[in-house]
């Protein structure tokens, strides 16, 4: 588009006079690509040896430099806050996961493992193909306490309501979910000295409507660990988190800071209580899949919570449960007076077969209710039911052992 990219020196120059709007992208580019481009910003510090802080300097300046110098229209909030903030609550638990890849092949990774990493996180693999020796170095994890689960399903729409006009999509879709929870609490030589010492990753698709139904990611920060007695461990800081959520008839997409603790506690011998639960406050999007142009959605301060449960049952089964709930004002937002309230929760069993084979039932459901002034308010509730195969990465569902 010669209108958008036809960049000069003196569009630069009036844009970096000009003061940030509220763009007009659509939502899966300003909250999916953006961040993921500002991930890719900050990746290629990262995996050069910088720091977390000193990398998110990257993402923030090359976000500032695309929108002032690579565009003619004019820079933009929610891409500052997405892209320079939020790609590194989503760039670092990737640099993270490929750095474990490497990690594991020892001081020479072979090939497998190089391209493993570079398909997770491409920085870190172009780093090292460019420059070789000079940035092979890998990131010392410290062996954090880790626990991972792919999981493959069938799923069907058990309840569906609008009270807009109608949508199509699919009922019955196959899936596919990713979930990492690295730095779990409760390793007595395991410190939470860097950013993200601890994160939660959750990645999920299905071939229904839209490919991508989440990407989440969230980590500690700043904090430290605590223990009460000899059954009951956590850590407690900040955090920082990253959401993209898209059911079939609407989609949230948030970049929050929150204050909240993740703890293990032994309830009784073989049976454990991990859980999270978060507060604070971000710069989210919402809205509904359907409508007219590209612009069907709203931007807003959002205070939010999170509260993420599991229990586990020795070696042989666990029970999931999260919930989480996102508020968008009008403040400082893009739309009339209103709000957006989206709420998610979900349950779910899984039961080990054998090994690290299992399999799962498990219940999602999603809400939006919103007002805009001068318009009906909207209400729109999605409820899906699973089937699940799925694939552990530890042999005792991520319980940490002291």
């Amino acid at each position: 588009d010669g209108d958008v990219y036809h960049s000069t020196f003196k569009t630069f120059e009036k844009n970096i006079k000009t003061w940030p709007v509220i763009d007009t992208d659509s939502f899966e580019i300003n909250q999916l690509g953006h961040p993921y481009q500002g991930a890719m910003f900050f990746g290629f510090a990262r995996s050069a040896g910088l720091s977390y802080w000193q990398s998110m300097l990257y993402s923030i300046g090359g976000e500032e430099l695309w929108k002032t110098a690579g565009e003619t229209d004019p820079p933009s909030w929610n891409d500052h806050i997405a892209s320079g903030i939020g790609g590194t609550f989503l760039g670092e638990p990737l640099f993270r996961m490929a750095n474990l890849v490497l990690e594991g092949g020892g001081e020479r990774p072979g090939f497998l493992r190089e391209l493993g990493a570079a398909c997770i996180f491409p920085p870190t693999g172009v780093n090292r193909l460019l420059f070789g020796e000079r940035f092979d170095k890998v990131f010392p994890s410290h062996n954090p306490p880790t626990f991972t689960r792919l999981r493959l399903g069938i799923s069907t729409t058990a309840r569906e309501s609008d009270n807009g006009p109608v949508e199509t999509y699919d009922r019955q879709q196959a899936t596919i979910d990713f979930l990492m929870a690295y730095g779990l609490p409760g390793k007595t030589s395991y410190t939470y000295d860097r950013p993200f010492d601890y994160f939660n990753f959750e990645f999920a698709a299905g071939t229904g409507k839209g490919s991508f139904e989440n990407i989440m990611s969230r980590g500690l920060l700043y904090g430290t660990d605590y223990d009460v007695g000899d059954a009951y461990r956590g850590i407690w800081g900040l955090y920082g988190s990253y959401d993209y959520i898209s059911p079939q008839i609407f989609r949230v997409s948030s970049t929050a800071l929150s204050l909240g603790t993740t703890a293990q506690w032994f309830m009784m011998p073989y049976v454990a209580l991990q859980y999270t639960v978060l507060g604070g406050v971000g710069y989210a999007a919402a809205g509904t899949i359907s409508g007219p142009g590209d612009r069907n959605y709203r931007y807003g301060p959002d205070p939010q919570g999170l509260m993420a449960l599991r229990l586990v049952v020795g070696d042989r089964a666990m029970v999931d449960m999260n919930g989480r709930v996102y508020y968008i004002s009008d403040v400082f937002g893009n739309t009339p007076d209103g709000y957006e309230l989206i709420e998610r929760g979900n349950i779910g069993l899984t039961v080990r077969v054998y090994g690290p084979h299992a399999l799962g039932i498990q219940f999602t459901s999603t809400s939006r209710n919103s007002r805009v002034a001068g318009v009906e308010d909207r209400h729109q509730t999605e409820e899906i039911a699973s089937l699940v195969y799925t694939l552990l990465g530890d042999d005792n569902f991520g319980v940490v052992n002291w």
